[in-house]
């Protein structure tokens, strides 16, 4: 029997029921490849003796879950489960866990540090810079901004809190948390009242290209998207479209729909990019490792697979 972790980066120092474990007579295999797995690449490393798996964003579809006959516990090192087939999962009775508090700061801090980046034109007037060109480039303050907030969730109330602290105005759209301490708008109210629009909810069916064509042209001309959730939020075509046009100031992505990204956003001046690296603090990542396997670690426990 095995444990495999399929995240592509792993501090065994963070498996601190390692012994348990192995004295159990199981062994823990890491990625290999240092990358996200392909689906054929999970389906080989999980082979027919893995009863537990500590995930990353690989595709956990139901070819993958029904390949891997002995799982019984997937354990996410995040938030998001839009990766795994949880309709799937429980017809095969596979446990799914993951660890929705840990990555709140990290993201919400990234969050931040995009919007900076965009109003103040950081990474641009970086990249000048590097090609020789001393250009200081004129931005604007987050105080005097509207910022809109779509899903107030853990993300999104942090978001909440960072923002106000610099005076600006915050605005949410979320049908499924009252914001008491502020206002909670249509998506398309949000959508025009936005300076700076981002984005912290789930990817599903009824979230993907949630800001789409019809979203953008409502917007503000000058205003900004930010997307440190996940991609497929944003319909990348029109998103394109706006920016070429002068329409959008400016959009600042942690994620794509197909990654890695290297598409035509990458040749624009006015969009800054960083490698889905919402979770990427090293605290957050130990934090987030340590508690998905104590979870799967508790769960097989219970199951009498581990003593």
């Amino acid at each position: 029997m095995q444990i495999l972790i399929s995240t592509s980066t792993y501090n065994l120092k963070n498996f601190s029921e390692l012994s348990a474990v192995n004295n159990s007579g199981i062994d823990v295999k890491l990625n290999p490849f240092n990358s996200r797995l392909t689906e054929d690449q999970v389906i080989d490393l999980l082979g027919k003796n893995s009863i537990g798996l500590i995930a990353g964003l690989e595709p956990l579809n139901e070819k993958v879950l029904r390949s891997a006959t002995e799982l019984k516990v997937i354990a996410r090192v995040g938030t998001g489960l839009d990766n795994v087939d949880l309709a799937a999962a429980k017809k095969l009775g596979i446990k799914v866990l993951n660890t929705p508090d840990a990555p709140t700061s990290a993201v919400a801090e990234l969050t931040l540090g995009h919007i900076l980046g965009l109003l103040r034109n950081i990474a641009r007037t970086d990249r000048q810079i590097r090609d020789k060109k001393w250009q200081g480039q004129m931005g604007s303050l987050l105080e005097t901004k509207t910022v809109g907030i779509i899903g107030f969730g853990r993300i999104g109330q942090r978001v909440a809190r960072f923002i106000t602290a610099f005076g600006a105005k915050v605005i949410v759209h979320d049908p499924f948390i009252h914001a008491k301490d502020f206002e909670n708008c249509s998506l398309k109210e949000l959508c025009e009242k936005s300076d700076v629009l981002t984005l912290h909810v789930p990817y599903s069916d009824k979230t993907h290209h949630i800001i789409g064509s019809e979203q953008i042209q409502t917007m503000k001309p000058g205003s900004f998207i930010v997307n440190v959730s996940r991609g497929g939020l944003v319909d990348e075509v029109s998103l394109l479209s706006a920016l070429e046009s002068g329409h959008l100031a400016g959009v600042a992505f942690d994620c794509f729909e197909q990654e890695p990204y290297f598409g035509p956003l990458s040749k624009l001046e006015n969009v800054q990019m960083t490698a889905h690296m919402g979770t990427y603090a090293r605290e957050t990542r130990d934090l987030m490792e340590r508690e998905a396997s104590q979870l799967m670690v508790k769960e097989l426990q219970e199951m009498k697979l581990i003593k």
